[in-house]
């Protein structure tokens, strides 16, 4: 227990006070503490045989690197920056933008139904919060939203990523779990459209208390949206 503590002491430590990237801070600390628990002491730190510790790390890379249903999350990764480069979710923003921009608050609604639909590509929070805040906040700025309306829209619209399949969280879970990752990815569907539905009633609500906050946009065609 004393050296599990003395262990995640360390991490945290490598990691705030050294800006140590995770994965190196993870793997140093995981090296040397399981060294420690082989007989690794002060005394004899350089006449000790590292054999074992760094093949235990050298297996562990190559075995997680060579996991077959872990190979779907850099497609994933590289079908959103796919999506990206071809700009897709500023056509996505458009395409809501057309239906929902007029209405009072429509900009961060559009917001959240582009950000649902590009969660749907990509399958990530923080990509889908990367590319849709280059995407919704100048458009939203322009039209005089207030900032917590606009940031929030975005922050709200991005979770979504995790659960509207496909999902990488999800996929990580069902391999971890032996779960089925088509019954996860169905039991995602239902809640994001219901999480779709609720946050826009949010911004609704917001906008019905605050009508200075979303002030209505041009409609459709009179928006010009950002384009990297």
């Amino acid at each position: 227990m004393i050296v599990s503590a003395f262990g995640f002491a360390t991490l945290l430590v490598l990691i705030l006070v050294f800006r140590m990237p995770i994965a190196f801070a993870m793997g140093a600390v995981g090296i040397v503490g399981f060294g420690y628990l082989q007989g690794l002491s002060l005394d004899n730190l350089f006449d000790f045989r590292w054999t074992g510790p760094l093949s235990l790390a050298a297996n562990r890379i190559i075995d997680t690197s060579q996991e077959y249903g872990l190979s779907v999350i850099p497609l994933f990764i590289l079908m959103g920056n796919f999506v990206t480069k071809a700009n897709l979710s500023g056509e996505l923003y458009k395409a809501s933008n057309a239906f929902l921009g007029h209405r009072k608050g429509g900009l961060a609604m559009a917001t959240i139904v582009a950000c649902g639909g590009f969660s749907a590509i990509c399958g990530s929070s923080l990509a889908t919060s990367a590319t849709m805040a280059k995407v919704a906040m100048p458009p939203m700025k322009k039209y005089g939203y207030s900032d917590g309306l606009a940031s929030a829209s975005i922050a709200a619209g991005s979770t979504l990523g995790i659960l509207i399949p496909p999902s990488v969280i999800l996929l990580m879970y069902g391999l971890l779990t032996e779960t089925s990752i088509r019954e996860l990815f169905a039991a995602g569907f239902l809640p994001g459209l219901l999480g779709i539905l609720l946050y826009l009633l949010a911004v609704k609500f917001v906008v019905w208390r605050h009508p200075e906050k979303g002030p209505s946009a041009e409609r459709a065609g009179g928006l010009s949206v950002y384009k990297r």
